[in-house]
């Protein structure tokens, strides 16, 4: 008799959404097995079970696909919207199989957002045991004194809780603004802007140049590109350290990919 697995980690699995989102979805009953709402923890047989979200049948997608997307301001990080605001999703029509976002970027800020229909792959990306390195690079007004540097890196609380400590440097100064960058290794919401208000400080520009070992380069705004296969295994291995060493194999073997070099981030050090 065929094992039953659960509805979420079959949604995942087969490129539907993360694990997350999938239980989102679950839990707003929007997913049914054999036309029946499920629960989160409910089962299904996979290839026997007939698996609908919205009423659209679920089909197991054999082909992964993994992007790098460079999201322009104004675009929320969803694959629809309520209030009709514009979505990542208007970027990636030209993609043949659906893809959702890896983790977020505000409405006003830009940068690499990788996109996937790989649910495992997500799940281990974007968990908050990851640690997986985000490097920004953040215009603020008006000026940024060492105090400010070192609260930055060393934690600031917002919303009741510590952040966790970063990597701090300037890159740019003059009057009346300074181009910051900062390296995060936790992913809560807004949580440079809530930092900078916590210092006094107004956001400009925000703009994430990298995650992991993967860069935004060249990319221009609104255009996405595949990962190389090395992009994928870094941020599997960076993913993997964050969580102690668990990690569970991934094939990043995809059709169609091709290598295109990124621009090289800073090599100084940053402050602590």
């Amino acid at each position: 008799m065929a094992e039953k697995e659960r509805v979420q980690k079959v949604l995942a699995a087969w490129g539907v959404a993360s694990r997350r989102k999938a239980e989102e979805l679950i839990a707003q009953g929007r997913v049914t097995v054999n036309g029946r709402p499920v629960k989160l923890g409910d089962g299904m047989v996979p290839g026997k079970d007939l698996l609908a979200v919205d009423g659209e049948p679920v089909a197991q997608v054999r082909e992964k696909v993994y992007l790098a997307l460079h999201k322009p301001r104004g675009f929320v990080t969803t694959l629809r919207d309520e209030r009709d605001r514009k979505c990542v999703a208007q970027l990636v029509e030209d993609v043949p199989v659906r893809v959702y976002p890896v983790g977020r970027l505000d409405k006003d800020s830009e940068g690499l957002l990788l996109m996937t229909n790989d649910g495992e792959f997500a799940n281990k990306v974007a968990h908050p045991k990851s640690h997986v390195a985000k490097t920004y690079r953040v215009t603020v007004r008006p000026q940024v004194n060492e105090e400010q540097l070192t609260r930055m890196s060393t934690g600031v609380v917002i919303d009741g809780r510590k952040t966790a400590p970063a990597k701090v440097r300037v890159l740019q100064q003059e009057q009346g603004r300074v181009v910051l960058e900062i390296v995060l290794y936790e992913g809560r919401n807004r949580e440079i802007r809530k930092m900078c208000e916590a210092l006094g400080l107004e956001v400009a520009r925000l703009k994430r140049v990298a995650i992991g070992p993967v860069r935004l380069g060249m990319l221009q705004q609104g255009k996405h590109r595949e990962l190389t296969k090395e992009e994928i295994r870094g941020l599997l291995a960076e993913a993997g350290k964050g969580k102690g060493g668990e990690q569970r194999d991934t094939d990043p073997s995809h059709g169609g990919q091709r290598k295109r070099a990124g621009t090289a981030g800073p090599g100084r050090r940053g402050r602590r």
